[in-house]
């Protein structure tokens, strides 16, 4: 584990030195890195080419290899994500309150950042861009352990960026990334609580759930997403039709892509299966409750490229699929709906279709998530759709950050306590 440490120990150096970097040496960087990943990028593209000639070599689906993949069209979305990175205000030094207390001192709370952050995560090469500019505009270093199936892609990208911001006078190992792809690297990672001060992993269920039994580092959970549309008795057919395509079909291998579909049996009819149908139409496998297959199967069997319905299990309703599946439930109520949820769900990002106010306000009172909308897509859950910038992850967690995590959520704060020789 000499790597892990090294780069760890390194990486804990340089974030007390970045801690005093300027806005501009930290802007400087950005655009620096910014300029060489277009220098760069035929050495990347290539690097990400052998990446998915293995994955296409162990049968890695096409929808999984897509998260994978780099193209001309999303390094430019990496540079152009960099460039919306300078132009946010920087968080750190930011005095969050101040007040005298009557023994004269002054006591001043002001925004710091957390130090080295570890992130953990998988198939997304364009994360180690995302997470690399995050954590330099926040003031700390960062420790990059990516997945094996993205190493070529992720050592090119962290050569090119970390070069580029130590020629711009960043710290020395600001930015690292464990090479080492073997499970025990990251697994000595988590517990490295003398030079990491805190873990954010970005994957899927299985990865949070190893992070947060395995680490004694502190850990923000992100990125588990299993995400609900719940269209109400009152909910606009059509409307409920374009949101749920939306939300499941759009990008299904994000966490904010929709992975349930309950419906009031009030719109268990013609609606409801074609909804269904229209799900079948884009390429949803369909995995319903014994009601679900009652009232669609009359309709369904009517229609061209007609595929059966799927019995839904227990298993089903707790799965974050990513993938072109979804469960779905027909329930009584508001109410049913709001239990099922919050017994079920991730506490990410949860959608009421409804006219009526009254379900809408009980839907966003109740149900226990970072994200809760009325009559808009889930899949708006992201830091640039929310007006951050580029996020870290979406936290699901309620310590000490929830939702898409910007620049202030890599902050802290200190106390600055001014005095005049005051004793007590």
């Amino acid at each position: 584990m000499q790597e892990v440490d090294e780069k760890a120990r390194t990486a804990k150096e340089a974030a007390r030195k970045l801690a005093t970097v300027g806005t501009t040496v930290k802007n400087n960087a950005l655009r620096a890195m910014s300029e060489a990943l277009g220098d760069t990028r035929t050495a990347i593209l290539d690097a990400n080419a052998r990446d998915l000639a293995t994955a296409a070599d162990k049968g890695v689906p096409v929808h999984m290899r897509d998260r994978l993949t780099l193209n001309e069209k999303r390094i430019a979305a990496m540079q152009e994500g960099l460039h919306q990175l300078i132009a946010l205000p920087d968080p750190v030094g930011i005095v969050m309150g101040g007040w005298r207390r009557p023994n004269g001192l002054q006591i001043n709370k002001v925004r710091v950042p957390l130090g080295v952050l570890g992130i953990i995560y998988e198939s997304r090469p364009n994360v180690t861009v995302d997470a690399a500019s995050l954590c330099l505009k926040a003031g700390n270093a960062v420790v990059l352990r990516g997945g094996s199936e993205a190493i070529h892609s992720n050592i090119a990208l962290t050569n090119i960026i970390a070069q580029a911001a130590e020629s711009a006078g960043v710290p020395e190992g600001t930015i690292a990334l464990i090479e080492n792809t073997d499970r025990a690297a990251a697994r000595h990672l988590m517990t490295l609580n003398r030079y990491i001060d805190c873990l954010i992993p970005r994957g899927g269920a299985a990865l949070i759930e190893t992070v947060v039994k395995n680490a004694t580092v502190p850990v923000i959970e992100t990125g588990a997403g299993n995400c609900h549309i719940y269209v109400d008795a009152s909910g606009n057919s059509d409307m409920a039709e374009s949101i749920l395509l939306n939300a499941k079909t759009q990008r299904p291998s994000v966490c904010n892509a929709a992975e349930t579909l309950l419906v009031h049996r009030d719109h268990a009819g013609i609606h409801f299966a074609r909804w269904i149908s229209a799900l079948q139409e884009n390429g949803v496998e369909v995995r319903g409750c014994p009601r679900t297959l009652s009232v669609t199967h009359d309709y369904l069997h009517s229609q061209s490229g007609f595929r059966p319905i799927t019995p839904a299990t227990e298993e089903d309703y707790f799965t974050e699929f990513n993938d072109l599946i979804i469960a779905v439930k027909i329930v009584d109520s508001v109410d049913e709906a709001i239990t099922h949820i919050n017994h079920y769900g991730t506490r990410h990002s949860e959608a009421i279709i409804t006219e009526d106010y009254a379900a809408a306000q009980k839907f966003t009172d109740e149900v226990d998530a970072a994200a809760v909308y009325v009559n808009a897509s889930t899949r708006f859950t992201d830091g640039y759709e929310f007006g951050f910038g580029a996020e870290i992850g979406i936290s699901n967690q309620k310590l000490h950050a929830r939702g898409p995590m910007g620049l202030e959520e890599l902050t802290t704060y200190k106390y600055i306590v001014r005095g005049e020789g005051q004793k007590r």
